[in-house]
């Protein structure tokens, strides 16, 4: 596999088991390698004083708590082993996020390839201490965070084990102002600690994730939703399929386009050569025994003929036979 493209469904199913599948199927159908929910218990993760986000205030109102919202948007543990078979069925792999210790030993009982880990838990010891003790690898978003941050976090995972760490670029914000992005940062995570690196988006549109895939992101997640009207917090931060299907095929062009980094003729291209490369030619009609030179020669297409390269090879040299006006001068035809 190439870059690991992760579908994020979120809380975008609304605490809808139903709409849950829905989007398992749309993710498979947009070509993601991954489709990722977010497993939590609310009591746990957060407290009745928490508030919203602004930007959840922004789009689910401004009444109720972080708490009380988050208890509509909560699966059951019953949901997601459901999901994971779906995930099965229709040959796409299965994540979720753990926010807490309870839903970290439950989603280890799951198998996933792997622990995507959110921002906001990078600065959570206890929670990076349990993640460590699975032994799984880790994908890891940076949102938020300072360059001594993740150095900790990461301090903390290697000293418990965990061999196989990849840092996401990421900016919390939903969505993300084109401005903040600072997508290079990207090469500023992989020179510190020459780690894997990738990208989490929370922009509008599709350009940024592809782009990530240009500057070398070898995982790119993305929200989606079925629909970006939908009541709830990350609904209009996120693409809806048809838009993760563009973005699966911009990211699978530029993982194309990259090559292998060898420069020299493609197998496409091959056949151009003869078109647009130049030859020496007669400038002129050149009789048998006449010495060429800067007066009966020139360069002309095709270049199937001396390239112009060997231009002083040739000059002084007589001709062997009669050549007319364009002609392509061959190697065999002079002496001297």
């Amino acid at each position: 596999m190439g870059i690991k493209i992760i579908a994020e469904a979120g809380v975008n199913h609304n605490g809808s088991i139903f709409l849950a599948r829905q989007m398992v199927e749309k993710a498979k159908e947009a070509g993601a390698d991954y489709v990722k929910f977010q497993t939590f218990r609310p009591r746990q993760l957060v407290s009745r004083y928490a508030e919203k986000a602004n930007y959840q205030k922004q789009t689910t109102g401004g009444e109720e708590s972080q708490l009380e919202m988050l208890k509509q948007l909560a699966l059951r543990e019953e949901d997601f082993v459901e999901l994971q078979g779906v995930c099965r069925e229709v040959g796409i792999g299965f994540l979720s996020t753990p926010f807490d210790l309870e839903s970290i030993a439950f989603l280890d009982s799951l198998a996933m390839d792997f622990w995507k880990l959110p921002s906001g838990e990078v600065t959570n010891l206890p929670y990076l201490l349990r993640i460590a003790a699975t032994g799984k690898p880790v994908v890891m978003s940076t949102g938020m965070c300072t360059i001594e941050e993740i150095d900790g976090s990461l301090s903390w995972l290697k000293r418990r084990g965990i061999k196989s760490i990849t840092l996401l670029h990421c900016n919390t914000q939903y969505p993300t102002p084109m401005a903040d992005v600072n997508l290079t940062a990207m090469h500023t995570l992989r020179e510190r600690f020459g780690l894997p690196i990738g990208y989490s988006d929370h922009t509008q549109g599709i350009e940024v994730p592809i782009a990530a895939a240009a500057l070398g992101a070898q995982v790119i997640e993305k929200h989606f939703t079925l629909d970006r009207t939908m009541e709830g917090p990350d609904h209009a931060a996120s693409l809806e399929p048809q838009e993760l299907a563009a973005m699966v095929r911009g990211i699978r062009n530029i993982e194309q386009a990259l090559g292998d980094g060898v420069k020299q003729p493609t197998r496409s291209e091959q056949e151009n050569i003869a078109v647009a490369r130049k030859s020496i030619v007669a400038k002129r009609s050149i009789s048998k025994g006449e010495i060429f030179s800067e007066d009966n020669l020139t360069v002309k297409r095709p270049g199937s003929g001396i390239s112009p390269m060997r231009w002083f090879e040739l000059l002084g040299k007589e001709a062997e036979r009669d050549f007319a006006e364009d002609e392509l001068i061959v190697s065999a035809c002079c002496k001297g």
